[in-house]
């Protein structure tokens, strides 16, 4: 798991925890506020009623309950619509019930069959005695939402408690408004979360994308290609980059020379040896004139074979070094492929080979023509030295998935399997199939360095159920 994911996880954790946490505390209070609200204004309505049911006190010194129980009847059945923002409301669900002094039921809208039961409940029994009456009761005991609420006052004659009036409320009506603030609540926090996480998330991604460049950069760098440093935002990041990118040219700068001392000594003994051998022998005056022609054309070859050999290492160090191209236009390489096939065909019919190209054209890369068309040449030298007599060689161009792809096809014995992950690799040969000498071991390397300077690629690989081998070389066109 990458670190931007972990920090994600993990704030993703918390704030679900944290949610949850919080919205279990805010959701209790928000229906403890509701009920709270709707208790505020059933003490009201209760103090009114007792004052009405004082005031229609019988002439005995009992209540008169008849007004109280008639309008709540009244009000039971009125036919009405009342829009409470998003909940309609079509009837009066609020209840009354009334006692005396002693707590027996005179008149009950909820309950009419307990009228004459003495009730002791808490709102009347609190209110009898002097203080607030109020409480809440299930109507059945397994449903939670089945609560009612009761508000009661006192029933006062010249200050004397009478009897009690309780105002009734089922929670139910109050839950429509909780549910709503609930759902609202739980929609717009967890947009908040879901906001917040997403915001992080670009953030990490934003802070981590220079670590994710470099990276990039690194493992690039062990690959073998040769990136640009990547664009880097911050003074730090800046200096990270920079120091990246000077330990690697100090790293391949040692690298480099260590090798290419090995490399070149271990080439130049051969021909250096070869060269003061036969010049010792030359120093014989007894020698036969054609023993000396031979040694000194033997000295000639070693020669240019050393020239070659060191003009291939400067070519190809001179590339090496190179982290882009120093200028870049646009090559027609359709053109640059049929120049490369017209140089070879009197080689290639010096040696008894047939040719066959297969060209698009106006195919159009952005690169540096000298580099391209030397890349090739030494694609199509590969292949020549390759091919046996009467063999065919195939070269073609065409465009695949917005790459050109230059490729060239031979009749040799194919690469063994020991070879096919060395061919590229500075030096390494291997002997050709008519003279059995191997070349300097440059030429594809070359290649390559082209290919990764012109952010392309190449490619050598054994024909499929055929003899030979098939080079692709191929880069993005325009």
């Amino acid at each position: 798991m990458s670190l931007t994911s972990k920090l994600l996880f993990g704030f993703a954790l918390i704030s679900a925890i944290g949610f949850w946490l919080m919205m279990d505390q805010v959701l209790e209070r928000v229906e403890r506020q509701y009920l709270e609200a709707a208790e505020e204004p059933m003490v009201d309505i209760a103090h009114v009623l007792a004052e009405m049911l004082a005031r229609d006190m019988r002439a005995d010194g009992t209540l008169d309950s008849t007004p109280v129980k008639a309008a709540m009847e009244g009000a039971k059945n009125r036919q009405f619509e009342a829009r409470i923002y998003s909940f309609l409301k079509t009837r009066v669900d609020m209840d009354v019930y009334a006692t005396d002094a002693r707590g027996v039921v005179l008149f009950d809208s909820l309950h009419p069959e307990t009228v004459g039961e003495k009730r002791a409940k808490r709102d009347v029994v609190l209110t009898l005695n002097g203080f607030y009456g109020a409480r809440s009761s299930r109507e059945d005991e397994k449903d939670v939402n089945s609560s009612v609420m009761y508000s009661a006052a006192p029933i006062k004659v010249d200050g004397k408690v009478v009897g009690v009036v309780s105002v009734a409320k089922p929670q139910r009506s109050v839950f429509k408004f909780r549910d709503e603030t609930r759902a609202w609540l739980k929609r717009t926090i967890g947009s908040l979360i879901l906001c917040m996480v997403m915001g992080s998330f670009l953030l990490a991604r934003w802070t981590t994308r220079p670590i994710r460049r470099l990276t990039d950069y690194a493992q690039a760098i062990s690959a073998g290609e040769r990136p640009a440093v990547p664009a880097l935002h911050g003074s730090e990041m800046k200096t990270l980059g920079g120091a990246f990118e000077t330990m690697r040219d100090v790293l391949e700068n040692r690298e480099y020379v260590e090798h290419y001392v090995q490399t070149m000594t271990h080439e130049l003994k051969s021909p250096v040896a070869a060269i003061r051998g036969a010049a010792e022998l030359l120093q014989e005056s007894s020698m036969p004139e054609e023993q000396r022609r031979k040694f000194l054309r033997n000295i000639h070859g070693e020669s240019l074979r050393l020239q070659d050999l060191l003009d291939r290492l400067l070519a190809l160090a001179g590339l090496e070094k190179k982290k882009a191209l120093d200028e870049t236009a646009t090559v027609n390489l359709s053109a640059v492929c049929r120049e490369v096939c017209e140089h070879f065909e009197p080689m290639l019919v010096q040696n008894r080979l047939r040719i066959d190209h297969w060209i698009q054209d106006d195919v159009e890369v952005k690169g540096d023509t000298f580099l391209l068309h030397t890349a090739l040449n030494n694609l199509v030298q590969n292949a020549v030295d390759f091919s046996p007599e009467g063999g065919l060689v195939s070269i073609g161009l065409k465009v695949v998935d917005d790459r050109a792809c230059f490729v060239v096809e031979d009749d040799g014995p194919g690469l063994p399997d020991y070879a096919k992950k060395r061919v590229f690799e500075r030096f390494y040969s291997l002997p050709r199939p008519q003279t059995g000498r191997k070349s300097s071991g440059l030429g594809l390397c070359f290649v390559k360095e082209a290919a990764l300077l012109h952010r392309g690629k190449v490619e050598l690989e054994n024909r499929d159920g055929t003899r030979g081998a098939r080079a692709v070389f191929s880069l993005p066109v325009l």
